[in-house]
């Protein structure tokens, strides 16, 4: 019985082992940072977003030809945008909208995050 007893161990010990190990990836070893969502402002949040990944296709050069005659380049052409939703639809992929940014990879979470903050805080030109 004995013999039995610690093998039923060894086992038990081994299966959580490679049960504890199977989540263990870098991403939540080693997080590269927190998102802070809150306090986002268009000139310091929500811009730098539009400017890294939006404005090759988006700005007033580009929108006529790679854009689709949509502006995101400064406050006053991204407001109504905010405002009618399009802009959370389309960065959200949601159904129904045109995702964006168009044959890239979705923005990231927080970014997303960072851009809902300011739209459902009235979208301010701060």
């Amino acid at each position: 019985m004995k013999i039995r007893n610690k093998l039923l161990l060894l086992l038990s010990f081994a299966a959580l082992f490679i049960v504890g190990c199977y989540y263990d990836n870098a991403e939540y070893l080693y997080p590269s940072g927190t998102c802070n969502p809150a306090g986002s402002t268009y000139s310091a949040t929500v811009n730098p977003i539009l400017t890294a990944r939006c404005n090759s296709c988006h700005s007033a050069v580009a929108a006529a030809t790679s854009g689709g005659g949509i502006i995101l380049d400064n406050y006053n052409s991204v407001q109504p945008y905010a405002a009618n939703g399009k802009l959370l639809g389309s960065i959200n992929h949601a159904s129904g909208f045109s995702p964006m940014p168009k044959n890239s990879t979705k923005l990231s979470d927080c970014d997303i995050a960072k851009i809902t903050n300011w739209v459902n805080s009235g979208a301010l030109d701060n």
